[in-house]
């Protein structure tokens, strides 16, 4: 049934991501679980950030240290989207998909050349915790839907057919009936996991 199918979406930070689950109709959907996964481990000092971390390093140390925190990030963010999946499940929802927001979709240059470049340092940062996320989601799998955040409310629009003041109004009245913690995290993650549950149930329906 269309009303037991839910759809996450997850914007990431270094070392973290938020996490908005929703069910429902695409005209009318509601959040039914949020929380925050965490990507790093705070036992390795400088994991949370590794590339800046590195920088400081030799090249060779910084290359070991960097992949260390990549594969921990992986299976820390597989290990949170399990226990999400498993919990809602457990609440008689199936998650049909998900959501995850992007940066500017820039390539990276290979690893010396990042460690050369701050602005470059600060981009490798956010690629690894979204590629964890997106990585996870292929193991589990999950329909990954990517999303360019500075296109997520003309993106939202136009999946959902709704004007973008609307889809603000919406965001707008969830925080008030929900309550805090209702950021910009949470209003993002929303509109993602909204867009990931209009695309499967609309996949659903014709199939």
């Amino acid at each position: 049934m269309a009303s037991r199918r839910a759809a996450l979406g997850f914007r990431a930070h270094s070392g973290w991501a938020a996490m908005v689950a929703i069910t429902g109709t695409i005209e009318s959907p509601s959040v039914i679980d949020r929380r925050i996964l965490q990507l790093h481990n705070p036992k390795i000092v400088g994991s949370k950030q590794p590339y800046h971390t590195g920088e400081a390093f030799p090249f060779k140390d910084a290359e070991e240290f960097i992949s260390r925190c990549i594969a921990e990030s992986h299976e820390l963010a597989h290990d949170g989207l399990q226990t999400v999946i498993k919990a809602l499940q457990q609440s008689g929802y199936s998650v049909a998909g998900c959501a995850i927001l992007l940066a500017s979709g820039r390539i990276l240059p290979l690893l010396d050349r990042v460690l050369a470049s701050h602005a470059m340092i600060h981009s490798a940062e956010g690629e690894l915790y979204r590629n964890a996320l997106i990585q996870a989601a292929a193991r589990c799998k999950l329909t990954v839907h990517q999303v360019k955040e500075r296109e997520l409310l003309s993106h939202a629009g136009e999946i959902l057919g709704r004007s973008e003041n609307d889809l603000r109004t919406y965001l707008s009245h969830v925080g008030h009936s929900l309550g805090p913690p209702w950021r910009e995290d949470q209003k993002c993650a929303t509109l993602a996991a909204w867009i990931a549950l209009a695309t499967s149930n609309k996949a659903a329906v014709a199939d």
